[in-house]
C-alpha cells in the first residue's frame, strides 16, 4: 500500500512540477510526472527491501526523492534543450549551414 501511495505522491509532484518549473513549453507533458512517479517508487522498494518499518517514514522519503528528482530533472532538461535550440537556430541563421537530418529508420 505504500508504494501505490509513493508513487500517485511522485505523480502529484511531477504533475506540479510542470506547471511551476520555468521552460515548460520545451519538455512533454508526462516527463515530470513520469520522472516523479519513478524515483518515488524505486526509493520505496529499496526502503522496503532495506527492511526500513515505518510507513510513513517510508512514504516521506519517497515523497522526497521524488521532488528533487523532479526538480533537478526540470530545471535541467528546460535548459539543455534550450542550450540546444539556440545551437540549431545559430547554425541554420548563419546562411549556409543546413538542419541535420534525421536518421532514416529501416
Amino acid at each position: 500500500m505504500s508504494l501505490l501511495v509513493a508513487v500517485l505522491i511522485g505523480l502529484a509532484l511531477g504533475l506540479v512540477a510542470r506547471a511551476v518549473v520555468p521552460g515548460k513549453a520545451l519538455q512533454g507533458y508526462a516527463l515530470l510526472p513520469a520522472i516523479g512517479g519513478s524515483a518515488a517508487s524505486i526509493v520505496c522498494v529499496v526502503l522496503t527491501w532495506a527492511g526500513v518499518r515505518p510507513d510513513p517514514l517510508v512514504v516521506l522519503v519517497s515523497g522526497v526523492a521524488a521532488l528533487l528528482s523532479v526538480a533537478a530533472a526540470g530545471v535541467l532538461v528546460g535548459r539543455s534543450r534550450r542550450r540546444a535550440d539556440d545551437a540549431l537556430f545559430a547554425a541554420v541563421s548563419k546562411g549556409g549551414a543546413a538542419v541535420p537530418a534525421r536518421p532514416e529508420r529501416a
